[in-house]
């Protein structure tokens, strides 16, 4: 049985990974629950740091809000504003405002700094 200890390298985290995979099962309030909610956190801790999950692009993240929701591009509608903007918006032609990037989070709640991420717009072909 693995003892708790730092994670440093690819080894250890792969040790630590197999330790929990076999601790999954334990009854909680036990001593090996209380090891694998531990060894849980320095995973966690080492997957932040080596392993950092980028902020998706704020498009994606609407459209995969709606989509995880059941919800049609239609839904938008009362947030952002007419059919043209949305479509503008999704189609990457015109950036999220401050004042629409407000409205997605304060009523569908999608996080203000998902939103807030630079992402790119289609160049005119005017």
């Amino acid at each position: 049985m693995l003892e708790p200890r730092p994670i440093r390298n690819e080894a250890d985290y792969r040790a630590a990974l197999d330790e929990i995979a076999r601790l999954l099962d334990s009854e909680l309030n036990t001593p090996e629950s209380d090891k694998l909610e531990v060894l849980t956190t320095l995973v966690e801790a080492y997957e932040q740091k080596h392993y950092p999950i980028a902020a998706p692009d704020p498009i994606e993240a609407i459209l995969y809000y709606l989509e995880s929701r059941g919800l049609s591009v239609n839904d938008l509608e009362p947030v952002i504003g007419s059919k043209t903007e949305i479509s503008n918006i999704l189609h990457r032609r015109q950036a999220l405002t401050l004042e629409i990037i407000r409205r997605l989070h304060q009523q569908l709640g999608i996080p203000a700094e998902v939103l807030i991420q630079p992402y790119p717009l289609m160049e005119n072909s005017a």
